[in-house]
């Protein structure tokens, strides 16, 4: 292996630094609002969600109704408030309605998928801290897709090797998918020995990671149709918001939906 020039260490270095203290600062502020749960958390995830649908507008090329489809987006997410419906079946509905709307005043499913893509995931995680043990259900989703990225960026860099998929995403490797299981798996039984994680979670850890960074695919084919770098600006060294929660959108619906099943299974 060839050693990389000072200029390219530098440049290594440097945007390892940047990364690192903007996802310091993400992380904190996700753990403090998801610690104390109710309206801190709604209200982080209601600003998460209108900021993606913000960029989200920029990617499928429709900026002049950004804040149309922001508004649509808001009256669903008012409904999932505490002091509102909160995250159940009739916030559901109005996500549906509020991509309807766009879909039939936009005159294209482009911009509603949208209202989908942001809103879904609010609900669901919502719904995770709802639950009995929803600070840690809730905390295990996220940290699985932080602890991907991770594991994935940091393997990728020092191990490299073949590209997963070249034409859509250059920088992501097979290693680099293999480290971010690992961590993924290492998070999941830290939680296990400490916080009594179910075994069962710890084991649908490293199939999440593979879910997460498929998320991440989707997002940079988008941007590729988009021919932009990154989905926006507003997190140094990440980007957007939807560059840093690509992969937590598809994890967050799958741990919902497999917590609601169980649920309803255990009622039956």
């Amino acid at each position: 292996m060839v050693a990389a020039d000072p200029a390219t260490r530098a440049v290594f270095g440097n945007d390892l630094a940047v990364r690192a203290a903007s996802g310091l600062v993400l992380v904190v502020l996700a753990a403090v609002a998801l610690w104390l749960g109710g309206t801190a958390f709604w209200l982080l995830l209601m600003a998460g969600a209108l900021a993606m649908q913000y960029e989200w507008a920029g990617l499928v090329g429709r900026t002049e109704r950004r804040r149309l489809s922001m508004l649509a987006l808001m009256a669903p997410l008012s409904m999932l408030s505490p002091f509102a419906d909160g995250p159940g079946f009739l916030a559901l509905g109005f996500i549906i309605g509020g991509a309807f709307f766009i879909a039939a005043v936009d005159r294209s499913a482009r911009l509603a998928i949208g209202v989908f893509y942001c809103g879904i995931p609010v609900l669901a995680l919502l719904y995770l801290r709802e639950q009995e043990n929803g600070l840690l259900l809730a905390f295990w989703t996220m940290a699985t897709v932080w602890a991907t990225d991770i594991g994935a960026y940091f393997a990728g860099r020092s191990i490299g090797g073949p590209k997963i998929a070249p034409t859509i995403s250059p920088s992501k490797t097979w290693a680099g998918l293999a480290g971010g299981m690992i961590a993924s798996l290492l998070l999941a039984m830290g939680l296990h020995a400490n916080a009594d994680l179910p075994f069962m979670l710890v084991m649908a850890s490293a199939p999440l990671a593979v879910l997460a960074q498929m998320g991440d695919f989707l997002e940079s084919w988008m941007k590729r149709q988009a021919g932009v770098k990154d989905s926006g600006n507003l997190i140094p060294g990440h980007g957007g918001v939807l560059d840093r929660v690509d992969g937590l959108v598809p994890v967050a619906q799958v741990v919902a939906l497999v917590v609601a099943v169980n649920a309803v299974s255990a009622l039956g």
